[in-house]
């Protein structure tokens, strides 16, 4: 018999480190530390990192980090409607740890890169 589990109940912290840190979740959070943006060129911006976010994706990743409070939604309402978002105090914390963490991959590339090269030797 299968028990259902509430993950959220079980380790919220886990599941907050899980959005953070998400493929999406980090480069929404990298990007809104500049300012805030409206839905189009939000995704534009993170998909100039290298890979394309979907618009499904990104308001997946926009409304997980909302729930969160990591994320504010502005909707004004305006014809046509503009929609812009932006980080809040807790966020803008989020995104400083993120940052620092993307700070220390770049620098430790070459350490990552040697690693790699000995593990593939290794096991050739």
């Amino acid at each position: 018999m299968e028990v259902s589990v509430d993950r959220e109940a079980m380790c919220p912290y886990r599941l907050v480190l899980e959005h953070v840190t998400s493929r999406w979740g980090v480069l929404v959070l990298m990007e809104l530390t500049d300012r805030p943006y409206r839905f189009g060129e939000l995704r534009r911006a993170v998909s100039r990192q290298g890979r394309t976010v979907s618009e499904k994706m990104l308001t997946q990743t926009l409304q997980t980090l909302e729930r969160d409070g990591l994320v504010h939604r502005d909707a004004k309402p305006v014809i046509p409607p503009r929609v812009d978002y932006s980080l809040t105090d807790l966020g803008r914390e989020a995104a400083g740890q993120v940052a620092g963490l993307a700070r220390w991959s770049k620098e430790r590339m070459d350490d990552v890169a040697r690693a790699r090269r000995a593990y593939d030797e290794a096991r050739a």
